[in-house]
């Protein structure tokens, strides 16, 4: 397994074209303080208004929700892999502001070789989105939170997760607008976001965010007519393209754009 998983890093690292940048000698625990942006909407509910490199953070019942996450780090530079999420769409993470060009996929590496993949990418990149295979051992999921701190990369279970993480986020409620009696289409998505978490985050916050506003952004709720200025994307919509458990339904209502690319949350 060791052997293998050094080989694999080493393969991840040779095909990243500017890996995440190495500030200290082996063994150097690369946490600290340090951390990745995020968009300005989500910054008052995060800890130091960012993502703090080492943390584990779980997301839940909305893949919109972790893809605006780590848009603003994507943008401001940073890597960001996807191990285990097949559904997961690129025009999708594009419209949700992730730089296509520094995002790597690993969609189905099947549950033996799911755990050395996600080492190995922690290894190389920043941020690293994940969705677990089905009765994930409690212990490689600690060995892998141990890996995040040690490496300075933030690891992101979406749903189901079998050990407590530094900082959960969900969204506890959403609603569409823009249906009318018989008519109209879905234009816009109300959301409250709950976050709590460990050591600092241990005090729940919550907040009403367009989770994509009317323009295609996301914004605080109190934004007039949800057109403020924080956003994930550059200009499309942000989310619209998803269908996870608690993101938009699939169907008739939708607002004229690409092919639905549905993903769902599993827990």
């Amino acid at each position: 397994m060791a052997a293998t998983e050094s080989g694999l890093s080493a393969t991840v690292r040779s095909s990243v074209a500017s890996p995440r940048t190495e500030l200290g000698g082996p063994g150097t625990t690369l946490a600290d303080e340090r951390l990745l942006p995020v968009v300005p909407a989500l910054q008052s509910l995060l800890p130091g208004r960012g993502l703090r490199r080492g943390a584990t953070v779980t997301v839940s019942r909305s893949a919109a929700l972790a893809l605006a996450l780590v848009a603003g780090a994507s943008a401001a530079g940073s890597w960001v892999a996807a191990v285990g999420l097949p559904d997961l769409g690129i025009v999708a993470a594009a419209e949700a502001g992730i730089a296509l060009e520094r995002l790597a996929l690993v969609p189905a590496p099947g549950a033996r070789a799911w755990p050395t993949v996600v080492a190995a990418l922690l290894d190389a990149v920043d941020v690293v989105l994940v969705r677990s295979p089905a009765r994930l051992p409690a212990a490689q999921a600690r060995r892998l939170a141990a890996r995040a701190r040690e490496r300075g990369a933030v690891l992101v279970p979406l749903g189901a997760w079998p050990q407590p993480a530094d900082l959960r986020l969900a969204v506890t409620s959403s609603a569409w607008s823009g249906l009318g009696q018989g008519h109209g289409s879905l234009q816009a998505r109300q959301v409250e976001v709950l976050v709590a978490g460990r050591g600092a985050a241990t005090r729940e916050r919550r907040a009403l965010l367009w989770l994509p506003s009317r323009d295609g952004t996301i914004t605080p709720a109190g934004a007039p007519g949800g057109t403020g200025d924080p956003r994930v994307g550059p200009e499309g919509p942000a989310g619209l393209a998803l269908a996870g458990e608690g993101d938009a339904p699939a169907g008739e209502g939708r607002p004229p754009g690409p092919p639905e690319l549905p993903l769902a949350d599993a827990g």
